[in-house]
């Protein structure tokens, strides 16, 4: 059986790999629509139907308590693998019909089977380090996130050979994901059960972690799905359509994949100077860069570029800690119920933003829907700076 630290790799290099799923349809959406006419609406639903169907599946999951009576590295991979062949039935599906969305919400719900499975399989090698453990998830699952940007831009005009391409790369992580090793600390999760949940409310410390990682989700996923769509809209009457496009999308990438390498020593200091500070630090600074990001949409490309990497910098690295969280607050036999929660909750926050981001930026503008999207991390902030207080 593999070590800590190569089970640990095993399962970030498999994160990597499968959650390159996860923002393929928003990556190939300009090629969707002018091969299938898209309206905004059916756009915004390929992407918001993912997360959807990521809280399907990770209530489903808690509820049937599958990770917990089966080895949850084959429930990894099976759901890696399910999520790749749903992907790659997209190719073949009617463009932008409800086939392909309802493929993109299965893909969501076997996404639920390797995020959070993999957290847990991480954290059972330590719980000292419990905030770097989780923080290396999260980086996989944020490098991951960048990853459709980066084969789209590879694909060019030809969508479906990102679609296969990112397909193969999910089964591969499927297959890495057996081969790593359970720690020491790896125990039976709850399932979910009511009186776990009650706590989410009656527990300050639970309750403040739970609105710290709102509102740090009201803002991530919409951010992800559509700064590239934004980035091409603002460059567009400088460099034209297409080149603006490209650009947009090596952006995206870059932004996203920066923010997962900061995950990690964000981590590292969480657990010498506290969860929740750390977690402030990055809801101040990524509220502070979406503001920015509105001051300058119409100004220097060169300005806005800088403007939204600084927002991909800071946009992730407390999403570790919010977990970090609630799983030192929690009692241990509740752990599971009140962390699947958090994430069932979170994501599906994540779909009416997601669905609706594209809406209110045709009727007020991004720099507006950017200013709009910084009330999250704000209000997150907020609850960290009160979890503080409590010492």
């Amino acid at each position: 059986m593999a070590g800590k630290g190569a089970s640990v790799a095993l399962i970030a290099a498999a994160q990597v790999l499968v959650m390159s799923l996860w923002f393929m349809s928003a990556a190939i959406l300009p090629e969707l629509a002018a091969e299938g006419a898209l309206p905004p609406g059916r756009a915004a639903a390929l992407s918001s139907a993912v997360q959807l169907g990521f809280v399907a599946g990770a209530l489903g999951l808690a509820a049937w308590g599958l990770a917990d009576r089966r080895d949850p590295r084959r429930v990894m991979a099976a759901c890696a693998w399910i999520a790749a062949a749903a992907n790659l039935a997209f190719i073949l599906a009617p463009v932008g019909g409800a086939a392909q969305v309802a493929l993109r919400a299965l893909t969501g719900a076997c996404l639920a089977g390797v995020y959070p499975v993999g957290m847990k399989i991480a954290i059972g090698w330590g719980a000292r380090d419990r905030g770097l453990l989780i923080g290396l998830v999260v980086a996989a699952v944020t490098l991951g996130s960048a990853a459709p940007h980066l084969l789209a831009l590879a694909g060019g005009s030809d969508w479906r050979t990102a679609v296969a391409a990112a397909s193969a790369l999910a089964g591969l992580g499927g297959a890495l994901a057996l081969f790593a090793g359970l720690g020491p600390a790896h125990a039976r999760a709850a399932t979910l059960d009511p009186g776990a949940l009650r706590l989410a409310w009656t527990d300050r410390r639970i309750r403040l972690a739970y609105l710290g990682y709102l509102g740090h989700m009201w803002e991530l996923y919409a951010f992800w799905a559509w700064i590239g769509a934004a980035s091409a809209a603002a460059f567009a009457g400088t460099y034209g359509a297409g080149p603006a496009a490209d650009m947009a999308r090596g952006l995206t990438f870059a932004a996203i994949a920066l923010g997962g390498l900061a995950c990690a020593p964000a981590g590292w200091f969480a657990d010498r100077i506290g969860k929740a500070r750390v977690a402030r630090l990055a809801l101040i600074g990524s509220a502070a860069s979406a503001l920015a990001a509105a001051a300058v949409f119409h100004g220097p490309p060169w300005l806005l570029t800088l403007t939204v990497i600084a927002w991909g910098l800071t946009v992730i690295p407390d999403s570790a800690q919010f977990s970090a969280l609630v799983a030192d607050a929690a009692p241990p036999e509740r752990a599971g119920s009140l962390l699947t929660f958090q994430t069932a909750l979170g994501f599906l926050l994540t779909f009416f933003t997601v669905q609706a981001t594209p809406s209110v930026a045709a009727a007020l503008g991004w720099p507006a829907t950017f200013a709009i999207m910084a009330l999250g991390p704000i209000a997150g902030a907020e609850a960290m700076r009160r979890l503080i207080r409590m010492g």
